[in-house]
């Protein structure tokens, strides 16, 4: 069934849809606009209410707008695609089993992330990121640009490439992280980290790499502002 060119609003319009497509739908103020949803694609769509799309499974959104009215639109879903995205919304994603991303921007990037697991990340890019991805795992990250504070704690088995992050405290107590080709700025990265490993990454921010078990640099280069850094850290390979 395809819906097109309409609006929606109030409590839960869509609830429960099966094998629904949306073209140039609206769906604006109120709550839980596709709660419980499965089969899902939403094309040229704009999201205005809360919690728009929580509970569902299998939903693809291709160039569809997230309102900043629409706070924590994304939770608790499994097997969600987005492509070409714009993101105004906070705390957007939490509780994701089954995530791809492609060409998406998140202007509010506040709590992001959380406990989402299993997902493939190209041309991602993250403004206002607090505490995003906090104790995601099994992610692999590609083309991301990241602005904000304390990225990654507690985060497990995440794979990234060619990345650039602005953030303080990213990696803290993280665990099997990789961060290939990348350039890392901020202070007191990756303390008490597990199995951080970092590859032809340029680093730059106080007091790096501190309080770090089995820590693997490879051809990395540390900024002079790097100062004081791997302070009772052990290394699994030699620097």
């Amino acid at each position: 069934m395809t819906i097109s060119d309409q609006y929606f609003d109030g409590e839960r319009p869509l609830y429960e849809s099966r094998g629904l497509r949306l073209e140039r739908v609206r769906i604006g103020e109120g709550e839980s606009g596709l709660k419980e949803s499965r089969q899902i694609e939403a094309v040229d769509c704009e999201f205005e209410g809360k919690y728009v799309i929580w509970e569902c499974e299998d939903v693809e959104c291709w160039n569809c707008h997230f309102a900043e009215s629409d706070r924590a639109p994304l939770w608790y879903n499994r097997n969600i695609r987005l492509y070409d995205c714009l993101i105004d919304a906070p705390k957007a994603f939490r509780e994701v089993d089954g995530l791809t991303l492609e060409r998406i921007q998140i202007s509010n990037g506040e709590e992001t992330f959380w406990y989402c697991r299993n997902g493939q990340l190209t041309d991602l890019k993250i403004e206002n990121g607090t505490y995003a991805f906090m104790h995601a795992k099994d992610l692999r990250i590609s083309q991301l640009w990241l602005n904000g504070k304390y990225a990654f704690q507690y985060a497990k088995n995440i794979e990234i490439h060619n990345a650039i992050f602005d953030t303080k405290d990213a990696f803290w107590e993280s665990e099997n992280c990789t961060v290939y080709d990348s350039t890392i700025r901020g202070e007191y990265l990756g303390w008490y980290a597990k199995n951080l490993r970092l590859v032809r990454c340029r680093i730059s921010g106080t007091q790096p790499l501190c309080y770090c078990q089995n820590l693997i640099m490879e051809d990395c280069v540390l900024a002079p502002d790097a100062d004081r850094a791997y302070e009772k850290s052990t290394f699994a390979t030699q620097m």
